[in-house]
This record gives structure tokens, C-alpha cells and sequence, in this order.
């Protein structure tokens, strides 16, 4: 393959080699050595990457797709097959045909409209294809799809507020982590690291399920109320928040910690920094920490938080700053 301009053959077999790429690396007999030789080939070539990016967001959309029911089962001598693989292939078919679009469409199959939206240094707003209103916070990466019955985001990672256009025919889902939160038009914000995910509703109602694999539409929320939940939990932790509540201060590009302990107070520093802060043990992680930071500067509140905090910093194998309880002797130098 030429470093330069390419045959339509040669860019049809990048294409073909990122959906296989995509495919192999998210099945579960993935091996060590095909991840080798898919990082050798995302490197030879700026095309390869470019493809490959594109083809996991055709693999996001296929995944919002109704698993196809097995006809016949395969030959014992075949190896197996996910639904995905074959629904990602189909996707590709129809997103790349206008008729096949088309018709994906009528059926709920396929979305008219998708979306990827991210946030990386500043807070951003967006108006997404159906009219609803967004911010996103820094670090944050989503996607929209719209479809003839209902419209879908898949919040990655970090935060997002929304103001969503009121449409009783075509719920708006969020899916976040395990599990999902639905409307049909509201305003709320949604919250995730890691496993965590945390919902917050300012105006309508919603419902939150912390695992779509459960049956059932989740607990309901109504206006000021707030529901958690992380990997494993049945259903979501419901609270009350209150007028003074800071969840929201992001907005004005603000982290406001009122009084938290560490242990509680750290998601929400880490998902702004590059490398988290760790705690050394439980103890450390009861200390409670306050005040109202930047969100552009929290990278400089490591080496302040022995300032404030009766705590000192080491660092582990991986680099990770880790905040240690001050012990009642100094340690030996």
C-alpha cells in the first residue's frame, strides 16, 4: 500500500481489515497475540486509525440494536459468532446503502441521526437532533442516535447536563454504566466514573434502573431528588438534595466540596485529572476535605491538600500520587 494515494481496493481492504480489527478485539477469545498484531497494524498507516475509530462508532449504534433471534443453530464445527458481529456487519450494509437506511429506519432498526460529542479542556454546549439542549463537562464523551421511536445516549465517561425536548412518542434513554435513565422531557444530569454513576433531577421526572438486564423501568425520581448507583447494585440509592445542593456548580466551572471525606470526595477530583489520586488506606479516606476549586486547576490540588489536610504524598509503582494520614510520629526519612 502506497504512503500517499490509495486505490479504492486498498481503501475498501482498510475497511474491511478495521471491521475485523473491531470485531476480534471485542470477542471474548481475543488472544495476547492478535492484540499485538492489531496495535502493529493501527501504527503502519494514518488510515488505519482513522478507520478504526470510525468503525467503533458503528459498532456503538449496532450495539443499541434488537439481538436477532437464531434460526438454526450453527455447525458445531463453525466457530461461534456474537450477535454483534453479525449485527455490525448488517449495520455497515445499511448505513453505507440509502435504501437499506431507509427501511433500518421504518423499522427502528437504524438511526437518521448519530452523533459523537465530547468535552475535553472546556465546558461545551450542544444542541443535539432533536433539539434537546447539553453541557458537557471536561472529559466527558457521549453519543446520540436517533431513532423513529425512540432517542438514545451512551454517556462513556464524565458528566452531562440536559435539557431535553418533550416528545411523549419517543423517550429519551441514557444509557450510563449497567444501567439507564428514561424521559420523554426533563432536565437532569447525569454523572459517571468509572462504575459510578449518579443522577441528579432539576425539573420533570425520570426513571432509573441500575442495571437494564433487570426487569422493570427502574425507580422513579421527581424534582430535587437524586439517585446513585455502581456495578452490581440491585436498584439505585434514592436521596433528597436541597435548595443549597453544589452538585450542579460544574456549570460555572466550579467543584464545590462541602465538608466531604476523601474517601467520598475523590471521584469526583479524579475524573478531572489524568492520573487519580489514591488513598493509602481506609483511614485516610475518612478525612474530610472542603472548599470550592476550578476545575481547570485541579491538577494543583494534590500538592496543596498537604496544606490543608493533616496528610503527606507518596507515589506507587504506576505513578499514582497517594495520599497518606499524617501518623502521630513523622516518618523516618
Amino acid at each position: 500500500m502506497t504512503q500517499d494515494t490509495l486505490s479504492e481496493a486498498e481503501y475498501d481492504a482498510v475497511t474491511d481489515a478495521a471491521a475485523h480489527w473491531c470485531m476480534r478485539l471485542h470477542a471474548a477469545d481475543c488472544t495476547d497475540e492478535e492484540r499485538r498484531a492489531f496495535e502493529h497494524w493501527h501504527a503502519a498507516h494514518p488510515l488505519h486509525a482513522f478507520e478504526y475509530e470510525a468503525m467503533l462508532e458503528i459498532w456503538d449504534v449496532a450495539g443499541h440494536l434488537p439481538r436477532p433471534e437464531p434460526a438454526v443453530a450453527p455447525p458445531i464445527a463453525q466457530p461461534a459468532r456474537s450477535w454483534r458481529q453479525y449485527v455490525i456487519a448488517a449495520t455497515v450494509c445499511a448505513l453505507t446503502l440509502p435504501l437499506g437506511a431507509y427501511t433500518g429506519w421504518n423499522l427502528g432498526w437504524l438511526p437518521n441521526s448519530y452523533q459523537h460529542l465530547s468535552a475535553t479542556d472546556n465546558v461545551r454546549q450542544v444542541t443535539l437532533s432533536d433539539g434537546s439542549q447539553l453541557e458537557l463537562n471536561l472529559n466527558t464523551d457521549l453519543t446520540f442516535s436517533n431513532y423513529k421511536n425512540e432517542r438514545r445516549v451512551t454517556l462513556k465517561k464524565g458528566e452531562a447536563y440536559f435539557a431535553v425536548s418533550h416528545d411523549l412518542s419517543r423517550p429519551f434513554i441514557v444509557r450510563a454504566g449497567e444501567g439507564r435513565i428514561r424521559v420523554t422531557g426533563t432536565r437532569f444530569n447525569v454523572w459517571k466514573y468509572e462504575d459510578q454513576v449518579r443522577v441528579n433531577l432539576i425539573e420533570g421526572s425520570v426513571l432509573v434502573s441500575s442495571n437494564t438486564a433487570l426487569p422493570g423501568d427502574g425507580l422513579r425520581l421527581g424534582p430535587s431528588m437524586q439517585a446513585r448507583y455502581r456495578h452490581g447494585d440491585y436498584t439505585p440509592q434514592v436521596s433528597q438534595t436541597y435548595p443549597n445542593d453544589t452538585s450542579l456548580a460544574w456549570r460555572s466551572g466550579k467543584l464545590v466540596l462541602d465538608n466531604m471525606a476523601l474517601d467520598d470526595a475523590l471521584p469526583l477530583i479524579n475524573r478531572y485529572l489524568a492520573k487519580p489520586l489514591m488513598l493509602a488506606d481506609t483511614h485516610t479516606g475518612s478525612i474530610r476535605v472542603g472548599g470550592i476549586y476550578n476545575i481547570k486547576e485541579l491538577d494543583n490540588l494534590a500538592h496543596s491538600l498537604p496544606k490543608v489536610l493533616p496528610v503527606y504524598l507518596t507515589r506507587n509503582k504506576e505513578g499514582n500520587p497517594v495520599i497518606n494520614s499524617m501518623p502521630k510520629q513523622p516518618p523516618k526519612s
